[in-house]
Order: C-alpha cells, then sequence, then structure tokens
C-alpha cells in the first residue's frame, strides 16, 4: 500500500463543519465562543524549524514528513537536512529555467514533491552533515540567491555561447556554495560513514512509495495530470479523486498512524499559523474574528474549490 503525499487547497478544511459531497450538517454556532482544541490523533513529528527569510518551506515540511516517516519505520528520530533538498532543487530549476529559455517562474517556492524528486535522485544527509548555514550565521535567509541566479541564467539565455557564464552550471554552484555552503561527499553518523544516498538506504525511505493527491474538476477523476501553478516548475503529476473521497483518504491516513505531507495557499486571510485555524466564513466580514471565534462556515463543495482555484482568489491552490 502507497503512503500518500496529500496536495489540496484549506479551502476544504472546516473546525465546526464537516461537508461531503451533497451532505450539510447544521451546526449550532454558540456567540462570541473562542476555539478550544482537543487531541483527536497524535502522532510522532519532529519539532518545528525556522525557515528563516527563505520561501523554502516546501522542503521544511516535506522533509518533517519524512522525518515521521523514518520515525514510523524505525522508531528513530533523525533530523534531516532541509537545505541538501533546497540546494539541489534550485539546481533542478536553474535547469528547467535555461532549457525553457526563461518562459516559467524562477523563485523559492516548491512543492512537496520537489524534496521526493531531491531525494530519490540525490539522497538525504542529516542537518549535523549540513545545515546550509555558513559562517557563524544562525538563520537562513536567501534574498540575494535567487536574484543572482536569475541574473547568471538571464545574461546566458539571452547571449548563448557569447555569454560570460557560458559555463552557467558552475556559476550556479559558486552562488549557492556562497550562501549555503557545500556539501561533504561523505559524513559521519552515529559513529558510522555515509554518503547521501548510502544515508537514504539507511532510512528506508523509498520515495515510489508516495503518491501526490488532489480533487480538481476540469481533469477526470482516478487520473494523473500536472497541476498548471508557477510553484510546480518540475511538472510534478497529481492523482485527481473525488473531494470527500480525499476527506476520507486524509482521515483513513490519521486513523493508520501515517503523517501528511500537504502543500497548501497560506495567503488566504483566514488561515492563520499564529492562531492554527483555517476557515472560509460564511459572511467576509467575519474573517477576522473569525480567526479567533468560532464562526458560521461556508459549505464547501467541489464546485466552490474550483471557482476560487479559476479565478485566482485562492492564487496557489494546490
Amino acid at each position: 500500500m502507497k503512503n500518500i503525499l496529500f496536495t489540496f487547497s484549506l479551502l476544504f478544511i472546516s473546525s465546526i463543519i464537516f461537508a461531503q459531497e451533497d451532505t450539510v450538517i447544521k451546526v449550532n454556532i454558540p456567540n462570541e465562543q473562542k476555539y478550544e482544541f482537543t487531541t483527536v490523533i497524535d502522532i510522532e513529528a519532529s519539532a518545528v524549524k525556522n525557515q528563516g527569510n527563505t520561501g523554502t518551506c516546501w522542503s521544511f515540511s516535506a522533509s518533517s514528513f519524512l522525518e515521521s516517516e523514518i520515525y514510523r519505520n524505525s522508531g528513530e528520530m533523525i533530523d534531516i537536512s532541509e537545505m541538501f533538498n533546497v540546494r539541489n532543487t534550485y539546481k533542478a530549476k536553474a535547469w528547467t529555467y535555461v532549457m525553457r529559455q526563461g518562459k516559467i517562474q524562477f523563485s523559492e517556492g516548491g512543492l512537496a514533491h520537489d524534496v521526493m524528486n531531491s531525494v530519490q535522485k540525490n539522497g538525504l544527509m542529516p542537518e549535523t552533515a549540513y545545515s546550509g548555514l555558513v559562517g557563524n550565521v544562525k538563520k537562513h535567509n536567501h534574498e540575494k540567491i535567487v536574484p543572482e541566479l536569475q541574473k547568471v541564467l538571464d545574461t546566458y539565455i539571452k547571449n548563448d555561447k557569447n555569454s560570460k557564464y557560458t559555463n552557467w552550471k558552475i556559476t550556479v554552484d559558486s552562488i549557492l556554495n556562497v550562501y549555503i555552503g557545500t556539501p561533504t561527499a561523505n559524513f559521519e553518523y552515529n559513529g558510522n560513514e555515509y554518503n547521501p544516498m548510502s544515508f537514504l538506504k539507511m532510512t528506508n525511505i523509498n520515495t515510489h512509495n508516495y503518491l501526490t493527491l488532489t480533487s480538481f474538476l476540469h481533469e477526470p477523476f482516478n487520473t494523473e495530470f500536472i497541476l498548471n501553478i508557477p510553484d510546480n516548475f518540475s511538472n510534478g503529476n497529481f492523482y485527481n479523486i473525488p473531494l470527500n473521497t480525499l476527506v476520507e483518504e486524509v482521515d483513513n491516513a490519521l486513523k493508520n498512524g501515517y503523517t501528511l505531507a500537504l502543500d497548501c495557499d497560506v495567503s488566504e486571510n483566514t488561515f492563520s499559523s499564529k492562531y492554527g485555524v483555517a476557515v472560509i466564513p460564511n459572511y467576509d466580514l467575519e474573517n477576522e474574528k473569525s480567526l479567533t471565534y468560532i464562526v458560521e462556515e461556508q459549505n464547501i463543495t467541489s464546485d466552490f474549490r474550483q471557482s476560487e482555484f479559476e479565478n485566482f482568489n485562492t492564487t496557489m491552490i494546490i
């Protein structure tokens, strides 16, 4: 049985109304009641890490998922390097950007399957072997990386063989070395020596065991398709299923002790990591209130979800 990388929007998550296709459960909403959170399922996960001034949440979240998978399989919690995946993905992005002659987005963003692609091709490293922090730097800051990389790539694309960056791959490597360091070919972990591929083998992670699920109406259900959003630079496939089935699969995975890797839009103004809520109120005037107080929520259907995607209200729905 394959584990699942769940990819869907926060649009269907509701704290007080659980809506599936053609089913509405009415709930009496008390006035001015704040949220009270109760643990229903608690699955082991590593501590939250600081991604600093970077747009690499996709690596932190998917790496955490892998850490939980390693723990589920072995009972050992290994702090894996998020920046090893990021570094390899920057290089993959650069290649794709050049081959498409600069006609795609080039940014820090990515998706969970980019981590899986990196792991499959390049292996894994522990945080102790490669942190991505150079010198005395304590916090990640990638604000200069993408502009500098893009300048090199755009110059090459424009001038080709006459460019001063004819060896653009070497220049890309050099920039990454400056800002996030150079991974070592071999490293020690718990008294044993590894390289990234042998370390991956030790963790028993097999990237082929994971599947990305989503739910959209513009593609047939029970088929794979490439989701056309800017951050899907790698043309990752998504397996499309009905929304109610997606909800059921999430519940089933959690009940059976599996964690989830979730790609989602955190730019919605009723999503709050600070308060731990993601809601779609019935009334826009209650958007701010809904972050701390229980309000009446919309019935989220496949049609609503699809319309929010197509009209760009949710610009990163995945």
